[in-house]
């Protein structure tokens, strides 16, 4: 898969990096262990992509209708929390091993039409847990306490499978359980900025703005040759992360 080519060829980079460490280690005047780990939580607000896009054919054999929904009026504000290591390369720059849990709980949202009927559906929860590899750039400011950073990552997430139970009420029907995605792989960028301001010796505290990107999920074969095939297109996921953390360091 090309998923999978691009991880592991991003994957051979930060090995070449991590191999030159030392060498560029030993430039640094430190007697830190080159070592950090790091904890976060926060909140993700959506800003882009589609959990179902709109699409005209057949349900239970009535004319159906379903308008685009965005993953805001879904999933509104979810929640992250991330943990993981760095290795410093120097004091200014760290390659980044992170995990990510994201999760959302649904809200019922109106679909569309079928038939006489308006027609309602209830997503189940979304959820997932990605490993992103990275790198992160930090800026000494004038208030010596405080410290800024730039960072980008690239990984996969593992999202779980979501499924949705739809409602017409005007013509008295219910479709329960109905799978609308498989458990997926997906492709992972995220982009951030933040502050550090040191708490003691071996505890920074951390804050952090950014974007992150999660591909398209797989689609399901239930809607083969009904004409609503691309209700499942475009399904990737933007969120803008607020999140803050507590970095440790080591002797």
């Amino acid at each position: 898969m090309r998923m999978c080519r691009v991880v592991l060829s991003s994957l051979a980079v930060v090995l070449a990096l991590v191999v030159g460490a030392p060498q560029a280690r030993a430039q640094a005047a430190t007697s830190e262990s080159p070592l950090v780990a790091e904890v976060a939580i926060g909140m993700d607000f959506n800003v882009g992509g589609n959990v179902n896009s709109g699409a005209i054919g057949r349900l239970n054999g009535l004319a159906t209708a379903i308008l685009p929904n965005p993953y805001g009026p879904v999933y509104g504000t979810g929640f992250q929390m991330r943990f993981g290591a760095g290795y410093k390369l120097n004091d200014l720059n760290e390659l980044r091993g992170i995990f990510t849990w994201q999760r959302a709980d649904a809200e019922l949202v109106r679909m569309g039409d079928i038939g006489p009927s308006s027609l309602y559906g209830q997503y189940s929860d979304y959820q997932s847990l990605g490993l992103d590899f990275g790198f992160r750039r930090y800026f000494p400011l004038e208030t010596h306490a405080l410290r800024a950073y730039g960072e980008a990552t690239i990984g996969a997430a593992f999202i779980d499978n979501i499924d949705v139970e739809f409602a017409a009420p005007q013509s008295n029907q219910v479709f329960q359980n109905t799978d609308f995605y498989d458990r997926s792989a997906a492709f992972t960028w995220s982009l951030g900025a933040g502050i550090v301001f040191p708490a003691n010796k071996y505890v920074d505290i951390t804050a952090q703005i950014g974007l992150r990107f999660v591909g398209g999920l797989a689609e399901v074969d239930q809607f083969a040759g009904t004409g609503l095939e691309t209700i499942n297109d475009n399904s990737a996921r933007i969120t803008f992360p607020l999140v803050a953390g507590v970095r440790f360091k080591f002797p």
